[in-house]
């Protein structure tokens, strides 16, 4: 009887263990303090950037002849200029600009400056269209993210991709971003309360965001684990018989 209650004992134990995982994010916030917003990032235009560009003016005729040179450039349905190689854009009756390296508002500036010479007050409004970030790895819906407002932090990714798993390393959140050419990758942790000073918490265009799983998973899909509630239960199965017989 001792040796069937012992087995029994390790069944319920065996069922019963289960990988603690860490499923809070800032998890080492001691209090909460109060302190000002760091300006975000300066946006720099890239390669293969699409940006739309609209004029008004007060020559009817030119905005026209604008609009419609815009509108005939069209980048996957929508109105617009992608940045060559070079660097640069090509707009009606101005020719190409450099605009690698800016930002929207210098954009606006420099080609407000360029029409200046063909019309009189032109208002310029540019937009980057094709601000998009990649979320893969442990979270519920892994998808490509399209930001109209060209604003995004890592936590709001997160929860625009559903959230992470509860596999999910919330320690260890692997940020892919390339520039110029070259790949740099960091890690961040999300239970740290220093990162929303990273250059990493906001993101810029076209960065992965990958979720890496927690061991715990990889031990859980084993085809051991796989096969540990089928084995205890049996165990149970045959102590709670042969209880039964003996009595």
């Amino acid at each position: 009887m001792k040796k069937l209650h012992f087995i029994l004992s390790i069944s319920v134990i065996l069922l019963s263990c289960s990988p603690q995982r860490n499923l809070v994010y800032f998890s080492n916030l001691e209090q909460v303090s109060q302190g000002e917003i760091s300006n975000l990032p300066d946006l720099k235009l890239q390669r293969n950037d699409q940006i739309s560009i609209s004029l008004s003016s007060l020559n009817a005729e030119y905005d026209a002849l604008f609009a419609s040179a815009t509108n005939s450039n069209l980048i996957n349905g929508k109105p617009g200029f992608r940045i060559n190689n070079n660097g640069r854009i090509n707009l009606p009756r101005i020719g190409e600009l450099k605009v690698e390296g800016l930002n929207i508002e210098q954009v606006q500036a420099l080609v407000t400056k360029e029409l200046r010479r063909h019309i009189k007050e032109p208002v310029v409004t540019a937009q980057l269209i094709n601000f998009k970030i990649t979320v893969i790895g442990e979270v519920n819906k892994p998808a490509s993210l399209s930001v109209p407002d060209n604003e995004l932090n890592l936590i709001e990714a997160l929860g625009m991709a559903g959230d992470m798993t509860v596999y999910g390393r919330r320690d260890n959140v692997l940020i892919i971003r390339e520039k110029d050419g070259i790949r740099n990758m960091i890690r961040l942790n999300l239970n740290n309360k220093n990162i929303y000073e990273s250059p990493y918490f906001h993101l810029q265009q076209n960065d992965i965001i990958y979720v890496e799983p927690d061991k715990s998973k990889e031990r859980e899909y084993s085809s051991y684990n796989r096969a540990l509630p089928i084995i205890t239960a049996c165990i149970s199965a045959v102590a709670v018989l042969a209880t039964a017989l003996i009595r």
